[in-house]
């Protein structure tokens, strides 16, 4: 329930604070004060989008708050899954910048328009004279009769399974429609999956074999250098470590009178050790490199094998190779098991319709045994609401296929005249047979609805006398299921309000702002009157409007 709405900067709003209590509350206004505005406002803080223009001072932001009594709705598994704190009295704010930059919170946690739009979708129902197009789509018009027909719970479970079953035959669809381009493509991937299994690729193996065929091409020149070097080092006659025992032996004689020398001795026999390694490493780094064309032909042949798989594949190296290799093996795979999950989703949808298709024919049957009763009491209120002849009709037909709503269409059928059948509601009627077939399905909804708060803006327009004075009496047993907030022009209607706010425009030199006031008793009689006499209130009217407001308290 909305027990305040606060505004400020908003159109011609500058600042208002306005309480707000259980059952009935009327709201009265000359044309153009401002009473719609005060919903547009409100529809901020229910999600609508905004942006600079809706600021009477644009150097300021525009703020809209209002606070929420919940307790007794059932809302803390939404505000659990959207990770918002719960408070039986939450409180929503919406701000918009000099800039257009909006803002929203929910208990002071930043929220998107989804969120907040999700939210205020459970708390408040405002029912503007266009919301009277609903009476054309399906969707409303089932959810009229499931409320009548106390379908909501089997509903859910119908809703979750259809929600599964769209969800399963989606990724049906998608693989299926992949099916035939995968087969095609499956050939070709295996072919060359093949290849290069057949390969058997080892990791790095194309720069050992590249250096291995360096090697082999180059023998004789690589040996023929090392046994030269070999025989500078230790086999000619010159040959570098016997010069060195040359060197040694000449340092030695003088090691006695040279202090240094000791240490040029230890040096060069380091030095000799290091050559005479390198020599005997020359000799054993020879003895193993021999011509071998075979072996030759051999990495030739392996070479250019992965150089061509490499060519096709475009890439470089074995690494590459290997790593297109695994990403075909998961192609392949991915292929096999999608022919596989088509199997397991086309037995999961089968199952899903059969259990889909018994819910779905329960919700229908019990529509089917609820719809002359809702016929009945719409037709009797239309009647109450001053159309003698009215005749309402509910025609449900049978779908070929499932649907979010189940396994039927309704079409909402209307005749106001006795020599005329009942045809699509939506076609024949006039606006202020909508509003009141509207105010009639609404009026029967508020004690199936878990609804908090319903605000009608000018649901009673057209209308006047007894049946406006009828349509006071439904808003006001309405207040006794749910908040009810109306917006109206009849003295009737205003009477039977538990509270009434009165909207006015205050002009000042530099510029026009709208204030709304809680009327006192007194107060109210002299409203009435207004909305009786017009501008110039009389005695008579005065006296009409405390029998008015008498007559609603009895």
């Amino acid at each position: 329930m909305l027990t305040r709405l606060y505004v400020q900067n908003y159109a011609l709003i500058r600042e208002l604070d306005i309480p707000l209590q259980e059952n009935l509350t009327v709201i009265t206004g000359e044309t153009g004060a401002g009473k719609s505005i005060l919903l547009g406002a409100l529809s901020l803080v229910l999600g609508a989008r905004a942006d600079t223009n809706v600021l009477l001072d644009k150097s300021l932001k525009c703020v809209v708050e209002g606070t929420f009594l919940i307790k007794e709705y059932d809302l803390k598994g939404f505000f659990k899954a959207n990770e918002l704190d719960y408070d039986h009295v939450s409180i929503i704010r919406r701000e918009i910048n000099p800039a257009g930059k909006s803002r929203a919170f929910i208990n002071d946690t930043p929220v998107n328009l989804n969120i907040l739009k999700d939210l205020g979708e459970r708390l408040i129902d405002i029912h503007s004279q266009h919301q009277t197009l609903m009476l054309s789509e399906n969707t409303f018009q089932m959810s009229v009769i499931d409320s009548f027909a106390g379908n909501m719970k089997l509903l859910g479970e119908y809703k979750a399974l259809y929600s599964n079953y769209k969800s399963l035959k989606k990724e049906y669809e998608e693989l299926l429609e992949k099916s035939d381009r995968n087969k095609a493509d499956l050939e070709y991937y295996k072919a060359q999956l093949i290849q290069l299994e057949e390969a058997r690729l080892k990791a790095g193996e194309q720069d050992e074999l590249e250096r291995e065929q360096e090697v082999l091409e180059h023998t004789e020149e690589i040996k023929s250098s090392l046994e030269s070097a070999g025989n500078l080092l230790a086999s000619d006659d010159a040959a570098i470590l016997n010069q060195i025992r040359d060197v040694k032996s000449s340092i030695s004689k003088i090691k006695d009178y040279l202090p240094e020398a000791e240490s040029l001795l230890t040096r060069i026999d380091s030095a000799y050790i290091e050559l005479d390694d390198i020599s005997t490493g020359l000799s054993r780094i020879s003895s193993r490199i021999e011509a071998d064309p075979e072996r030759l032909k051999i990495v030739g042949a392996r070479l250019d094998l992965i150089y061509s798989l490499a060519q096709k594949h475009r890439v470089k190296t074995t690494d590459e190779l290997i790593a297109k290799k695994q990403e075909l093996e998961r192609l392949v795979n991915g292929i096999a098991s999608s022919d596989e999950r088509m199997e397991e989703l086309n037995s999961l949808i089968e199952k899903e319709l059969k259990v889909m298709s018994v819910v779905a024919n329960q919700v229908s049957e019990r529509r089917g045994k609820i719809v002359p009763e809702v016929e009945e009491k719409i037709s009797g209120m239309l009647r109450q609401l001053g159309m003698p002849n009215a005749r309402f009709r509910v025609e449900l037909t049978r779908l070929q296929d499932f649907s979010a709503t189940g396994i039927d269409k309704a079409d909402l059928l209307f005749s106001a005249n006795k020599q005329v059948p009942p045809e699509n509601l939506a076609k024949v009627a006039s606006g202020g047979e909508l509003s009141r077939v509207m105010l009639s399905l609404k009026s029967l909804l508020a004690r199936n609805l878990n609804l908090p708060t319903i605000i009608f803006d000018e649901i009673d327009s057209g209308v006047s006398g007894e049946v406006a004075d009828k349509v006071g009496q439904i808003l006001s047993e309405m207040g006794k299921y749910m908040q009810v907030i109306n917006i109206t022009h009849l003295p009737q209607v205003a009477a039977r309000g538990r509270e009434h706010l009165h909207v006015y425009k205050d002009d000042t030199r530099s510029s026009t702002i709208t204030r709304i006031k809680l009327l006192t008793p007194d107060e109210r009689i002299l409203e009435i009157a207004r909305l009786l006499s017009g501008s110039e209130i009389t005695e008579t009217s005065k006296r009409n409007a405390k029998e008015l407001l008498e007559a609603a308290t009895e």
